[in-house]
């Protein structure tokens, strides 16, 4: 089942000439449109399925800079300024709360990572403190665990993700940027090796400058192109409860299961780093590069074989442009929830919180979350491809990093000074092989 998305209006008529096209209606590239057409620029945000359809809505909401790789803790800083003001710019609520995230847990090595972490937090000025055995137990009211500490970043916080890029492209679209729903992008225009326009089902949009922000479906759009974008799936399994007690004001991390506060008082409920991948032919294309991080996250990892292996982001696919396309063929990208994965996080959230006994599921689907080999994004110009730009690659981390990463991509293609250093997110680092990070990051 899909989870409740917030619907917004799409223009009808596509235009003939824009300054910047944006493939992807996900957070970050609602976010792009949104800061480029504060910019004056015409933009034409083209989204072949619903605005926020996607991975944007299927997320666990966190808004956060505890824990984040080095490399991506700038644009997490200046993400969580953006996410203080976007509400009130808009003039709509994104859910966006600095409600403080809690992590509690029973394992040692729990304990000695976010230790280690504290090194990059004072580095950087992240509020973060370590929580004793006790303090974790208070902060946590109600649970069965006995825990032996953990961590809280009190400024850190969540958002609503069946609002956030829904409000992100309504704001676009009053700045008076074109937002195209149901409109897929077929491909890239392109002249004299310069992209010269996108090639959309309903018809040409001539341009000088494209953002291809199509989350898992980014490395497919490119390959077309003969641009390599090494990207990795892995489907997981979430759950939204009805209303009911609460147990946590914000987020609550454990080894077992996490929590999400939601505004309607129920909960998004997960368990952390469980997922399954699945064999797919780019899958195939791209392991010798995952290998790496497969291998860190194997005991987590379940591996199978099914319909992604045909069809989706990551299936064979060759297409005309006069042809109808994979993304007209799958509007938005709905995987089935793994049944069993969702009675144990239901079961667990239970036995950590007696509270939730009786507590009602409203919504249970899948997510598909798109990786890198160093679980970093790309936010980067595609240098073989002059004005073709891609923001993908997010790793899980997307939607807290979502407005900054939008901003670092409207400052690359307006060219304006960088939000943050861009060259950790740079195209180029694959081939290069300079400033690769360890595998999944920290």
């Amino acid at each position: 089942m899909s989870p409740l998305v917030h619907r917004i209006p799409s223009d009808e008529k596509i235009p003939e000439t824009v300054d910047v096209v944006v493939i992807g209606g996900g957070i970050i590239g609602a976010a792009a449109a949104y800061f480029l057409s504060k910019r004056k620029l015409t933009v034409a945000l083209v989204e072949k399925g619903w605005i926020g359809g996607e991975q944007s809505s299927r997320n666990w909401g966190w808004c956060r800079q505890q824990n984040r790789d080095p490399r991506e803790l700038p644009l997490a800083m200046r993400g969580m300024q953006l996410w203080d003001r976007l509400g009130e710019e808009i003039g709509q609520d994104l859910g966006f709360r600095r409600s403080g995230l809690v992590y509690a847990t029973t394992l040692p090595e729990n304990i000695a990572q976010w230790e280690r972490w504290r090194t990059v937090a004072r580095q950087f000025g992240v509020d973060t403190r370590m929580l004793s055995a006790a303090e974790a137990k208070a902060m946590t009211p109600g649970s069965s665990a006995n825990w032996i500490g953990g961590v809280y970043s009190p400024t850190d916080g969540k958002a609503e993700p069946s609002l956030a890029a829904p409000v992100l492209a309504q704001g676009a679209r009053s700045n008076g940027a074109v937002v195209l729903q149901d409109c897929a992008a077929r491909g890239l225009d392109i002249t004299n090796g310069k992209v010269t326009g996108v090639i959309t089902e309903k018809g040409l949009i001539r341009t000088n400058a494209v953002l291809c922000a199509g989350g898992a479906w980014a490395s497919m759009f490119c390959r077309r192109h003969g641009v390599d974008l090494p990207q990795a799936g892995v489907r997981t399994t979430i759950l939204r409860t009805k209303p009911t007690t609460e147990i946590a004001q914000g987020g609550l991390y454990t080894p077992e299961v996490a929590f999400t506060r939601r505004l309607d008082g129920g909960y998004s409920i997960a368990i952390s780093g469980r997922g399954t991948l699945e064999v797919t032919p780019q899958g195939m294309r791209y392991a010798p590069q995952f290998i790496p991080m497969f291998r860190k996250h194997v005991k987590a990892l379940h591996f199978g074989i099914g319909r992604s292996f045909f069809e989706g982001p990551e299936a064979i696919a060759r297409w005309s442009f006069d042809q109808v396309s994979p993304f007209e063929r799958i509007r938005v990208l709905d995987p089935a929830p793994d049944k069993k994965m969702a009675h144990l996080t239901l079961a667990r959230a239970k036995a950590l919180y007696p509270a939730l006994a009786n507590v009602e599921v409203a919504e249970t689907w899948g997510a598909w979350i798109d990786s890198t080999p160093d679980a970093t994004p790309v936010i980067s110009q595609v240098p073989s491809l002059p004005g073709f730009f891609v923001a993908a690659g997010f790793s899980g981390h997307g939607f807290g990093l979502g407005p900054a990463a939008g901003h670092l991509a409207a400052d690359l293609i307006s060219g304006d000074t960088p939000l943050v250093d861009p060259r950790p997110f740079r195209y180029s680092r694959f081939s290069d092989k300079s400033d690769l990070g360890p595998p999944g990051g920290l």
